[in-house]
């Protein structure tokens, strides 16, 4: 029997339909990603637009990272405790906030994408405290607040070196592919080695007051580095993300 001729353009073109991908979203940004850009965005503008400077000032004695508070000459209270995390949501300026976040978005979606909500949110607060422990072991007198998400997101870039910058995009999301790099495999990989030079070349550089924003304020390098560390380190902790579950028919 000879098969119609529609029918036939029909099973000519199936197999071409099959194969062809699928086409990745425009804006493919994880939903706990973009709930930390969020807050960080929703402080700034609360401080910009509804505090006083009296009130702005008091959030920031409260809410930031201050060395000295913690030098026994002071009341430890509960925001010695609290100001460790909350730092990270203030910034110092519209520049601050937006470079931030646009690293965020980068290295945060397919770090968010490999571990899932939680673990990305628990590898958040573990570099944000790496970042703010390196800095206060160096500057443990200051009475200069400490403030902004560039810890965290630091330790969002080592994780991403630890993974050999390997992106995996074939589900639609790109999420880091492969089991972590070892310490060794990492510090003997060429893209690692460059980037890992780039990246302390720009933190000198910041640190020294060059290519910064005059709204940004001084570039605590140390705390980068302290969160860089514990995220390159540590990335292995966190585990994998548990693989979905799939119902039969």
């Amino acid at each position: 029997m000879s098969i119609p001729e529609e029918n036939h353009r029909a099973a000519a073109v199936e197999p071409a339909q099959v194969l062809t991908p699928p086409r990745e979203p425009v804006f493919n940004i994880p939903g706990a990603v973009l709930l930390m850009i969020a807050l960080c965005a929703g402080v700034h503008l609360v401080r910009l637009y509804l505090l006083t400077e009296e009130q702005d000032v008091s959030l920031l004695v409260r809410a930031a990272f201050i060395p000295i508070r913690y030098s026994g000459d002071y009341l430890f209270d509960i925001y010695a405790v609290t100001s460790t995390i909350t730092y990270a949501f203030l910034h110092g300026g519209w520049s601050h906030l937006i470079v931030n976040m646009v690293w965020l978005a980068a290295f945060g979606s397919p770090l968010a994408n490999r571990l899932g909500a939680l673990r990305f949110l628990a590898f958040w607060l573990v570099t944000a405290w790496g970042a703010v422990a390196l800095h206060y072991a160096l500057h443990a007198g200051s009475e200069i607040p400490l403030v902004g998400a560039s810890g965290a997101i630091s330790g969002m870039m080592g994780a991403a070196a630890r993974f050999g910058f390997n992106i995996d995009r074939s589900l639609g999301r790109g999420r880091f592919s492969g089991p972590p790099l070892t310490i060794v495999e990492s510090l003997t990989s060429r893209t690692v080695i460059v980037f890992l030079v780039v990246w302390m070349a720009v933190n000198l550089i910041s640190g020294l007051g060059y290519l910064t924003p005059e709204d940004m304020g001084a570039v605590a390098w140390e705390a980068h580095v302290g969160g860089f560390l514990v995220g390159f380190l540590f990335i292995g902790l966190f585990g994998e993300r548990q693989p979905q579950r799939v119902r039969l028919a």
